[in-house]
């Protein structure tokens, strides 16, 4: 409309009340958007610098997920440590009680059922019977020079059998001193062999042990037996030891009678027929060993069991598909920045451990004798040592993967309110301003509308 005129006083007041409703509408656009930066064209700097801040705090934040994730993964492994550990110690406790059950492991034992006997020793004041039978000489129990006391144990898984003659007049003391002449002696022959134990109770009675896998055979051999079987030297001897009396030489009767069952003790006796020929006596205890025991056997199935547990354990310790205690070739990466070259980016690598009974080098059982079981407890103290490892290493990963944790979202809110602080427009201010701009507005229009007034004033000449 070039052909119409204004007068300068209604142009200037239109361009006014135009560019008030411009920034009325610029206003209204930051009270909507609650920025007052929302394209380039309002600030490039501060827009595109709001942009990247921001872009990097959404890169954090995704991280936030996998950062989560790991701190699941680890709880999972240290949870799963906190219980293979329990298990560990009912395996100790069940090894434990192998060694306690006293029906197996405890030895194969000779003992005789009453004290040595005492006879022809002068009495000193105070002594115990103990060691009145360990100063018992040999002599006074009846032996002379050529009587033979043989031990021999077989051991019944290899067969290896191991014995020791102990011929009166003859064998040494072991301080080669001079033939063996007292029970102690005889006691200090059979424990430098090492074939079994020997000692006196305190109650004086001879008492010979094997080890659990042995059968032990305690023979006696009068070289000038008689003729006749009712009264043999060879038992007069083992009587003298405390092994019963010449009409009762046998210990406990087996049910079954033949005295080779496990734990049985035979009594056996050879007459030389003739005087002057020997005469044999053989105490002959079975070995006992754990596996016969049906309380060893149980236990046996029970620690076996535990170990079974113990790798079911460390297989269901897994989240989001990682398992950290199943195998030592698991492994958690986590990322801490969004960068992927390796000279900036920051993350963390938390290598598996192998928890399972193998990794930890526990070995099933077979029978858990004595040794075995004590085997099994060294085992298992290794394996709660290599657990409170394992539990450190995660402990302190997961201490600093939270401490990330919390950093990172730190990071994300200071990115976040540094990147608003760019762009955000203050409401208040913007309010304040819409009201001022609507009020010249006003203002605008009243003018406006009194330059019209001045042009209309020319009528009032017609």
């Amino acid at each position: 409309m070039s052909d119409i005129t204004l007068s300068a006083g209604v142009r200037q007041n239109l361009l006014t009340l135009q560019n008030t409703a411009d920034m009325m509408a610029t206003t209204q656009n930051r009270l909507a958007t609650g920025k007052k930066v929302n394209s380039a064209l309002d600030n490039p700097t501060n827009f595109f610098t709001s942009q990247s801040l921001g872009a990097r705090a959404n890169d954090l934040g995704a991280l936030l997920d996998g950062i989560g994730n790991a701190i699941k993964t680890i709880e999972a492994a240290d949870n799963g440590i906190t219980a293979i550990t329990k298990l560990v110690e009912s395996a100790q406790s069940t090894a434990r009680q192998a060694l306690q059950d006293g029906s197996a492991g405890s030895g194969t034992i000779v003992e005789s059922s009453s004290s040595i006997s005492t006879n022809g020793l002068t009495p000193i004041s105070g002594e115990s019977i103990q060691d009145q039978a360990k100063r018992q000489t040999l002599s006074n129990l009846g032996f002379a020079n050529g009587d033979t006391i043989t031990l021999q144990t077989t051991n019944t898984g290899t067969g290896s059998v191991s014995s020791i003659a102990i011929n009166i007049g003859t064998t040494q003391k072991t301080d080669g001193t001079g033939p063996v002449a007292t029970v102690q002696d005889v006691l200090d022959v059979i424990n430098a062999s090492g074939i079994a134990t020997a000692e006196v109770t305190d109650a004086g009675k001879l008492k010979i042990t094997g080890s659990d896998a042995e059968t032990v055979d305690l023979s006696i051999v009068d070289t000038g037996g008689d003729a006749s079987t009712a009264t043999t030297q060879a038992t007069s001897l083992a009587a003298s030891l405390g092994f019963g009396t010449n009409s009762n030489i046998d210990l406990s009767d087996p049910a079954d009678g033949d005295y080779v069952d496990a734990g049985e003790t035979a009594v056996t006796f050879t007459d030389g027929a003739t005087a002057g020929a020997a005469d044999t006596l053989s105490i002959v205890a079975q070995a006992n060993p754990a596996a016969n025991s049906s309380t060893r056997q149980k236990l046996v199935s029970q620690f076996n069991d535990i170990l079974g547990q113990i790798d079911k354990l460390a297989a269901d310790a897994s989240f989001n598909g990682i398992n950290l205690i199943n195998s030592s070739s698991s492994k958690l990466t986590v990322a801490f920045n969004e960068k992927r070259d390796a000279a900036t980016k920051s993350e963390l690598k938390i290598g598996g451990e192998d928890l399972t009974s193998s990794g930890l080098s526990i070995t099933s059982v077979t029978s858990l004798s004595d040794t075995e079981a004590n085997t099994a407890l060294d085992e298992l103290s290794e394996a709660l040592i290599t657990l409170r490892e394992a539990g450190s290493k995660f402990g302190s990963s997961l201490s600093t993967v939270q401490i990330r944790k919390d950093f990172t979202k730190a990071s994300i809110n200071t990115l976040q309110t540094g990147a608003d602080n760019l762009v955000l427009a203050d409401t208040n201010e913007e309010g304040a301003n819409l009201l001022a701009l609507q009020t010249r507005q006003q203002l605008s229009t009243t003018a406006l509308s009194l330059s019209s007034q001045a042009d209309q004033a020319v009528l009032r000449l017609f």
